[in-house]
């Protein structure tokens, strides 16, 4: 059967990150994207214009349609715009036993901020139920390292994106403290907004499908770089991927 894949995440007007970015990643991927919108961006590549929060209630009704019809085998979690609103999702996906992705959103590629610190606190809530965590390297600072991550007893992969030199290393990291790394040479590219997001719905994907967490974001992050190296070009600023151009990768 598809894996049905349950985003919950922010929409982006641009198309290079956030809900757009997850259902194009889900669909090459083999899946069914199906969404719960948090937030609404007025965004495009040189970024982000204005934010509009979805009420707590209208988001948890989105999942809540989701899982009653068609059910979801697993989820990820992106911009989720507001302390309310992590606390109410963190009580409602407590009780689903699936996979879930957590993507930190603090910082937009353009820069701009995307998270007050009220709701960077609420991230405990979604850290405890979460099976894997996915910042970049500033996103992990700003939540205080490794430890209190795997505190949570969730996995943590820590994304290298952002560090110095060539060489991009990702690591993952288990609550008994296994690591397993992937290297790769960093891809000379403007147009990398959603690359964040394309990572985390990549690997929901794959956990929805069954796959191993190595696995998963292994395959992963080899969608992730043909992406970056098929972006159509678009935009003066930091363009979007081109995950719709990713064939024959399944």
């Amino acid at each position: 059967m598809t894996a049905r894949i349950l985003i919950i995440a922010g929409s982006d007007s641009g198309g290079g990150a956030g809900i757009q970015a997850d259902i194009k990643t889900v669909t090459m991927l083999g899946g069914h994207a199906m969404t719960a919108v948090t937030v609404v961006t007025a965004q495009n590549t040189l970024g982000v214009d204005a934010i509009h929060v979805i009420p707590t209630d209208l988001v948890i009704a989105q999942i809540d349609a989701v899982v009653r019809d068609i059910g979801v085998d697993a989820v990820k979690i992106g911009m989720i715009g507001s302390a309310k609103t992590a606390d109410a999702v963190a009580d409602y996906l407590k009780r689903l036993a699936v996979p879930i992705v957590f993507d930190p959103v603090l910082i937009a590629t353009s820069g701009a901020e995307l998270a007050d610190a009220q709701t960077i606190s609420a991230f405990e809530r979604l850290m405890a139920i979460a099976s894997l965590v996915t910042p970049n390297l500033p996103e992990l600072e700003a939540l205080g390292g490794t430890k209190p991550i795997l505190a949570h007893g969730c996995h943590l992969l820590v994304k290298g994106g952002h560090g110095a030199g060539d060489d991009i290393v990702d690591r993952l990291m288990s609550p008994r403290g296994q690591v397993r790394e992937w290297h790769g040479e960093r891809i000379d590219t403007t147009h990398t907004h959603g690359t964040g997001c394309t990572l985390a719905s990549a690997i929901a994907c794959g956990l929805g499908q069954g796959l191993a967490i190595d696995l998963a974001i292994e395959r992963a992050i080899s969608f992730v770089r043909i992406a970056l190296i098929e972006a159509p070009g678009l935009g003066a600023g930091h363009g979007p991927m081109g995950q719709q151009n990713v064939v024959d990768f399944q």
